[in-house]
């Protein structure tokens, strides 16, 4: 589950958010292990970010920074087919005093990411729900350590990557290179055009056209 950094000559940077204050084991242990990462030359760059044990999930809630970074972990997560509830979890607290319920955030005590230059690589902990097991950030760390980049659990969603090899490929009439004009196919060799349809495959006019004169016959006129 790792890759050498041979393979990936990208600045590696590690964010590492942990809740406040940073006196307890093992987060002492794990954050001296990603400073030493840092000198010995494992990542390039570490960020300290510390944040509240639970955060008011409403726009009113003065931790915006630590929502918008779980909303990019779910997505994350989600792209590869894993999950990061837990270590994250939501829940509701009622006031006794006014009844006012209040949906709230509950954060990981450590939690880190990782970035190939700009690129969000890598949430820990995560789990894959299939198999229910957990790569946590002990061990991510561990892996950092040696020189090893952590690879996550899951796959990059493949609904995506086939609709980029869909509209990379030939005309279907020609076997010529289409263009792509913000999302209307054409052919250079012959002229065809179309576009993608979710499922990816490639749709011309005339097809379009057909369907949409087939739907104007079948339904009723009004009088």
């Amino acid at each position: 589950m790792t890759a050498t950094r041979d393979t990936d000559p990208a600045e590696l940077t590690a964010v590492c958010h942990v809740r406040a204050p940073l006196l307890l084991e093992p987060v002492d242990r794990q954050i001296e292990t990603l400073q030493a990462c840092e000198s010995e030359g494992a990542i390039d760059d570490l960020l300290l970010r510390s944040w509240p044990k639970e955060v008011a999930l409403s726009e009113e809630s003065p931790h915006q920074e630590v929502l918008a970074n779980y909303e990019r972990f779910l997505q994350w997560a989600d792209e590869r087919g894993v999950t990061v509830r837990p270590p994250f979890r939501e829940r509701s607290t009622t006031s006794q005093v006014t009844g006012t319920t209040r949906e709230l955030l509950v954060t990981p005590l450590v939690c880190l990411e990782l970035y190939a230059d700009d690129e969000l690589v890598g949430v820990f902990p995560h789990s894959d729900e299939a198999t229910e097991e957990t790569y946590t950030t002990d061990e991510a760390i561990a892996t950092l350590r040696t020189g090893e980049i952590p690879t996550p659990f899951g796959s990059v969603d493949e609904t995506d990557a086939d609709l980029e090899s869909a509209t990379s490929s030939t005309c279907p009439d020609c076997g010529g290179s289409l263009i792509d004009g913000q999302g209307l196919f054409t052919c250079g060799d012959c002229g065809w055009a179309g576009t993608v349809t979710e499922t990816g495959r490639y749709e011309s006019q005339s097809e379009q056209s057909e369907q949409g004169s087939e739907q104007s016959v079948a339904e009723p006129r009004s009088r």
